[in-house]
């Protein structure tokens, strides 16, 4: 496995001052976000180290030369929207950048593109899915012409009362993920595993990965810590951060000594990211980085 990071903690650095960090603090790859340039909408969201837009081949050699200069790959490129939003034009809008995302990747000849599956928080999940029907096989047929491999992060995306209950991405357990692949049944249709969300929701994070085993394309390293007393004061109806909080490995619930040895199980052999959402390391950049150096530490030994 290569152990590497998600370029969203850094969006005050440059893409190579960010492989710079890399390859000094020894990591082996990093995911590159490619969100639209402009302001972010959301938290952790917005960041851009690779523009894809109109992406070119010049372009690319120019990522490529920076990749070998500091001797750091790229896992994939991320981009999570809101691809099956109620609103119309954002769902448009997530749409055709997703396929500029994708273009790009297939240019840098990457083979990994990680996303959000999109949910409309306002309509139940029947008409969720009959929405993803329509939209999605086109997606993965794109990413099938250019030999990609689409990981879809399970993150929920419930942050508020307003998207309560069912958040705002669709694919957030394994009895989604067995009606979607059955759905479209494509080997280029698969997980982007971060098992924190998982944790959240109060379900076994290690069982899913026999299962789905052929469909691991890429993981995300994050942890996540029950507040118990909070729990037990508020019940599961609360909307997050109500009860649990997002916190770097080794400081949550997730054992990862029993994750990866599942992983090792299964045969998994590609790249976990860390994904940094602890808000005690965002007081400034130095903090951000102490985040990765413990995140480091607890993962590498694990991983060899």
């Amino acid at each position: 496995m290569q152990l590497g990071f998600v370029t969203a903690i850094f969006p005050d650095l440059t893409f190579e001052e960010v492989l710079q960090f890399a390859a000094q603090e020894q990591f082996d790859c990093v995911e590159v976000m490619c969100w639209p340039p402009g302001k972010a909408d959301r938290k952790f969201g917005g960041v851009c180290h690779i523009d894809v837009t109109d992406f070119s081949s010049s372009q690319a050699e120019q990522v490529h030369a920076l990749c070998r200069k500091h001797n750091v790959a790229i896992s994939g490129l991320g981009y999570y929207p809101n691809i099956l939003s109620a609103d119309a034009e954002e769902a448009q809008v997530a749409r055709d950048h997703l396929r500029a995302v994708m273009d790009a990747a297939r240019v840098l000849g990457l083979r990994n593109v990680n996303t959000f599956i999109g949910n409309d928080h306002t309509a139940p999940l029947e008409t969720n899915f009959e929405n993803f029907r329509q939209v999605w096989p086109e997606l993965v047929a794109y990413a099938e012409r250019q030999d990609l491999l689409l990981g879809i992060e399970n993150c929920p995306m419930l942050f508020t009362l307003d998207e309560w209950p069912s958040g705002k991405n669709m694919a957030r357990s394994p009895d989604v993920w067995r009606k979607m692949f059955e759905a479209i049944p494509s080997a280029h249709f698969g997980l982007n595993y971060d098992p924190s969300h998982l944790v959240m929701q109060m379900m076994d994070y290690v069982r899913p990965l026999f299962e789905f085993s052929d469909k691991l394309f890429h993981l995300h390293a994050k942890d996540m810590k029950i507040e118990r007393e909070r729990l037990g004061n508020l019940g599961i109806l609360a909307p997050n951060p109500g009860w649990s909080t997002p916190k770097i490995p080794g400081l949550g619930d997730v054992r990862w000594d029993r994750f990866i040895s599942a992983l090792t199980d299964v045969g998994y052999d590609g790249p976990i990211c860390v994904e940094v959402e602890d808000d005690a390391f965002f007081q400034d950049l130095d903090a951000r980085k102490r985040s990765l150096r413990i995140s480091r530490n607890v993962l590498r030994p694990l991983l060899g």
